[in-house]
């Protein structure tokens, strides 16, 4: 099948920690205007760009960016490796597939620093900067990987298969993380039993790490994400509108050490009521912004990318009001897709966008620091909130209060010394430090890279701190805050 579209720009993903001399691959992808790809019922393979699972009842369709057949030659600027890069070359995702997209191994860099890489068409002029790559003298003690715990299949109100879901989050969007979440509602007890086969297949430790997860999806007192840690657990069904429904959630995560994520809290039909249940042994983390929108603060407050579908955000349901409780919640980012694109959606270009998906907002993604890519060291880091949320940018942060790492809690009597680090590809427009809610510090260096260190005085009082990022773009990023005890 050939793409309507002709190429328009390269999407490159690079890994964001490497040791100098360390080889690495990158993701390239050859963008095209998105188009809408029919489904064939007799289409038996997987995975499959034509698939019988790409139209679903709500009146959403698959659809694909992904040049095919594009012949060209890539120039290569920045690394150590190949100069170039056939187009032609690009392996595709599946057997047969002709798009111009896959893995190209043998870069590195040999100093360390803040890198990106460059490749570009000069025979068009297309051109493509990938994230940025901290790269270290030695083994990073921690990598940054990045993933995305939100997303729907055709079994609830989605589109595609659960394998076709892992496929693209692995090999095209170019993954390091992911997880299902359908509505449990949804499932019988024997498709909880495929879901979770199907994610413990998908599983390659050392190269993507899958979670056994399902959404429970209770309006009220709001939705919450259960994932586990090991390679099953109980699915668990909403039953009435109750704090005592919840409560059945709040014992099984108890019994199976699971992890809870309210997300989309600030939305007015089926966000977070903070103030009706709260366990702040599971519901460790939050997800601050997902394709619904940003649920950190109100619109009134500053916020540029509020909720605005299913009757838009309520007052007290931020994640701002949350902390005020003394919730103590590490932030991520989240897909919500509907559309089979974990990763890298499409749902405002669907024509027309069924129901509400005209309101939608660019999708979020989470970064996780740990020591290796398996679901037991992913899982614990973000249990220890040693994680952060982005609007789907690739953009390395790094936070810490008194010493003390994003997501932790510290005690110190002395003046508070914090740190930043950010990077990205294009410059940051904004940088601000959060304090008890309040914007309280603010730089606009309008450069790639960030490292800004700055004090606050000494006090009795305990606060907690977290940074919010803002690209030339206008994307943003937040990291998980620190709680500084007094």
């Amino acid at each position: 099948m050939m793409s309507p579209h002709r190429p328009l720009a390269i999407r490159i993903v690079a890994p964001s920690t490497v040791a100098a001399g360390e080889e690495f691959a990158l993701g390239i992808k050859a963008l095209c205007e998105p188009w809408e790809v029919p489904a064939q019922c007799f289409e038996q393979r997987l995975p499959a760009l034509v698939s019988r699972f790409n139209h679903s009842p709500r009146g959403i369709h698959y659809m694909d960016n992904a040049a095919e057949r594009w012949q060209g030659v890539l120039e290569v600027e920045g690394p150590d490796g190949p100069s170039q890069i056939q187009i032609s070359g690009l392996p595709g995702t599946f057997e047969g597939d002709e798009r111009a997209i896959g893995r190209v191994g043998g870069f590195s860099f040999r100093r360390a620093g803040v890198h990106t890489i460059r490749l570009r068409d000069a025979a068009t002029g297309i051109e493509g900067v990938s994230n940025p790559v901290i790269v270290s003298d030695g083994p990073p003690a921690e990598r940054l990987w990045w993933g995305d715990l939100h997303s729907q299949t055709f079994f609830s109100d989605g589109l595609r298969c659960p394998e076709e879901l892992y496929h693209f989050a692995r090999h095209e969007a170019f993954l390091d993380i992911f997880a299902m979440a359908d509505h449990s509602e949804s499932l019988t007890d024997r498709q909880w039993e495929y879901f979770c086969a199907v994610t413990n297949d998908s599983y390659d430790p050392g190269a993507f790490a899958t979670l056994i997860g399902f959404e429970w999806t209770n309006h009220w007192p709001g939705h919450r994400n259960c994932y586990y840690r090991g390679d099953s657990g109980p699915i668990v069904r909403r039953g009435e509108r109750s704090v005592d429904d919840l409560q059945r959630l709040y014992d099984v995560a108890h019994e199976h050490g699971a992890l809870l994520i309210p997300h989309h809290p600030a939305n007015v039909t089926m966000g977070v009521e903070w103030e009706a249940a709260h366990d702040p042994e599971h519901e460790r983390l939050v997800e601050i912004h997902s394709i619904w929108g940003n649920s950190e603060r109100s619109e009134a407050a500053g916020n540029p990318f509020p909720i605005r579908s299913a009757k838009g955000e309520q007052a007290g349901r931020h994640v701002t009001d949350a902390l005020k409780l003394g919730y103590r919640l590490g932030f991520v980012g989240g897909g919500d897709i509907h559309d089979g694109r974990p990763g890298d959606e499409l749902h405002s270009r669907q024509a027309p966008p069924p129901d509400h998906y005209h309101l939608l907002h660019r999708q979020g993604i989470m970064g996780v620091w740990a020591p290796e890519l398996t679901r037991e060291a992913i899982f614990d880091a973000l249990w220890n909130r040693r994680c952060f949320a982005t609007m789907n940018v690739r953009m390395p942060i790094r936070f810490g209060v008194c010493g003390r790492f994003m997501g932790g809690e510290v005690n110190c009597a002395d003046e508070r010394a914090i740190e930043l680090f950010a990077a990205s590809e294009v410059p940051i427009a904004r940088a601000t430090i959060v304090r008890n809610g309040e914007d309280w510090r603010t730089m606009e260096p309008g450069e790639q890279v960030v490292d800004w260190r700055l004090e606050d005085a000494a006090s009795p009082a305990p606060s907690y701190y977290y940074a919010r990022v803002e690209r030339a773009d206008g994307w943003l990023a937040w990291s998980s805050p620190v709680w500084v005890n007094g």
